[in-house]
């Protein structure tokens, strides 16, 4: 029996765990739940940027206020490969409420409230090569240089 290939998400580390030097724990965590890091990068998002990222919510009621959450200063695009990385990582991060969340994953420890939960998770492998693409060229990618 072969062994399940392995796939990629996007992940960021949101502007409240950066602003509350939680970054290097929330990698670790990750690390530790077999993901391995294949592309990451520091950045504060443009209003632009993050109406662009967010646009699936423009019509929600708290768009304005994630997109104002999200460029109140620096956050970190990851990106990790695991068999069945987006699935692994939406368990590994918890629910968006941390006090739902699961005990050990990463909301449940790190995050402050549902508003501000200190990761984002692609919610589907079409959403993952999406996201992926917004923050990074397939030449950052390790594993997959330019071609």
């Amino acid at each position: 029996m072969s062994a399940t290939p392995a796939s990629r998400t996007l992940a960021i580390i949101k502007p409240d765990a950066t602003g509350n030097a939680l970054a290097g724990k929330i990698l670790a965590h990750l690390e530790e739940a077999g993901f391995r890091l294949r592309a990451l990068r520091m950045t504060t998002l443009t209003r632009s940027q993050a109406r662009a990222f967010y646009a699936v919510h423009r019509e929600r009621p708290f768009h304005d206020s994630l997109v104002a959450f999200m460029t109140s200063g620096p956050c970190i695009p990851l990106v990790l490969e695991a068999p069945g990385a987006v699935g692994r990582l939406r368990d590994a991060i918890g629910a968006t409420d941390p006090a739902e969340a699961a005990a050990g994953t990463v909301r449940r420890l790190y995050a402050e409230s549902k508003e501000r939960n200190a990761v984002h998770a692609s919610d589907s492998d079409e959403n993952a090569r999406r996201e992926i693409a917004f923050f990074f060229s397939r030449a950052d990618l390790l594993g997959m240089g330019p071609q």
